[in-house]
């Protein structure tokens, strides 16, 4: 609809210049001859040579420009505005000569000034005008017609170049924007909602892998946890055992545990670098739940804990239960000791003190035991990959709680601080 009114204004402006051009050269007519009243004019001159002036014509009708000279070429007489130059350039302008005489003897000339170069110039430079017009309005209206091809033609292309480019490179989040005029918008939404189709595949293919990592992360880890307990009754079962067949048979279980333990923690480094990515589900729990958690690590009646307080807690029991287990096991792997828990109620927090009796570590380490992969110089001939208490605390940061440790005198202490519903 817009081309083709621009179609008809730019056919409107070139009829209406070339209108405006013939009704100029119309208009332009060469002044006629008027014989009478010239005839009138010799008559005059003729009967007052000698004293020709101004007032001898007045009353007479001619309306061209005229001069009077005498034999020698000098001017007279001459209408105002016209300018006599001299007979050769009359002569080139083609003038009219008439000539005047006394007695039957020629003794000058009336001139008759031609108009009709006068007029031709006045008709080229009007044209010339209206031409310059004509085309100063055309090429301004090219430069909008351009301008809007450009807008609704060219750059929506170039959008789509742009566009096409950010999803090659997968930047899917970058919308392609329609203008409300856009010719191309059905073709343009088109693409938009391929990116958003792109986009949402890609979302869901993220999911899953994050889902699939997520879950190999999650029971790789919670398969340590029964295989390192399986391990310590085996060795508390090898410490009992007196019988050479009972003997061998702990013995091939401990082996079997420790390969099933290696295998999964090499599957669980496959999957480490997604461990940001597990996904915790916290409720409002009574206090109660600790006490079979803890009970789910006491293994051969190793830990003392006194009552703890009755309170309502945010967690998520399945990742308490980890924290918990993790920190007992590097109790019983590195000190070898009773365990004793200690809880009270400080500060909107249910604090829980896990106390060992072992060697403790140095002061200088204390700030790097909750990094990845990160072991203390302690752990000479102990199997660990330094994960424990790195999962513990991201366990416990999304719990909304704490965890921190510290020596004493007598032994090691972590602390858990459980935020209060």
């Amino acid at each position: 609809m817009r081309i083709n009114l621009i179609i008809v204004v730019i056919l409107v402006v070139f009829a209406v210049g070339i209108t405006f051009s013939i009704s100029t050269i119309n208009n332009k007519n060469i002044s006629e001859v008027d014989l009478v009243a010239i005839n009138d004019v010799v008559k005059i001159v003729e009967k007052n040579w000698g004293q020709v002036s101004e007032e001898i014509f007045h009353g007479s009708d001619i309306k061209q420009q005229f001069s009077i000279i005498d034999q020698l070429g000098n001017v007279i007489y001459q209408t105002s505005g016209n300018h006599f130059n001299n007979i050769y350039d009359a002569i080139k302008n083609r003038d009219t000569f008439i000539d005047l005489k006394q007695n039957n003897e020629i003794v000058g000339k009336v001139i008759i000034c031609n108009n009709e170069q006068e007029i031709v110039e006045q008709m080229k430079n009007e044209l010339i005008t209206s031409i310059s017009l004509i085309f100063g309005l055309l090429m301004i209206i090219s430069i909008l017609y351009i301008t809007y091809i450009y807008r609704t033609l060219l750059k929506p292309f170039q959008q789509l170049r742009i566009f096409a480019t950010n999803v090659a490179r997968g930047n899917l989040d970058i919308p392609l924007n329609m203008d409300k005029y856009n010719y191309f918008g059905a073709f343009t939404e088109s693409f938009d909602l391929l990116r958003e189709e792109l986009d949402a595949a890609r979302q869901r293919e993220y999911e899953s892998n994050r889902s699939k990592k997520e879950l190999v992360a999650t029971l790789s880890h919670d398969i340590k946890t029964p295989v390192a307990s399986i391990k310590a009754v085996s060795e508390l079962m090898l410490v009992q055992a007196k019988d050479e067949k009972v003997i061998k048979q702990v013995n091939t279980i401990y082996s079997k545990a420790e390969q099933i333990n290696l295998l999964v923690t090499d599957m669980f480094h496959a999957t480490l670098e997604e461990l940001q990515q597990l996904k915790l589900r916290v409720t409002e729990e009574s206090s109660e739940v600790l006490v079979d958690m803890i009970e789910n690590v006491n293994y051969d009646h190793q830990i003392v804990y006194d009552s703890i307080p009755q309170c309502i807690i945010l967690t998520d029991p399945v990742r308490m239960q980890q924290v918990i287990d993790n920190i007992i096991s590097n109790s019983y792997k590195y000190a070898g000791t009773k365990v004793t828990i200690k809880s009270q109620i400080k500060q909107g927090y249910l604090e829980l003190h896990i106390m060992d009796l072992g060697s403790g570590i140095s002061e200088e380490e204390l700030p790097l035991l909750f990094n990845k992969y990160y072991r203390g110089t302690n752990v000479e001939g102990k199997n660990g990959s330094g994960l424990g208490l790195y999962i513990s605390k991201y366990f416990m940061e999304n719990m909304y709680g704490q965890i921190s440790c510290y020596n004493r005198h007598d032994g090691f202490t972590v602390v858990l601080k459980i935020k209060l519903a």
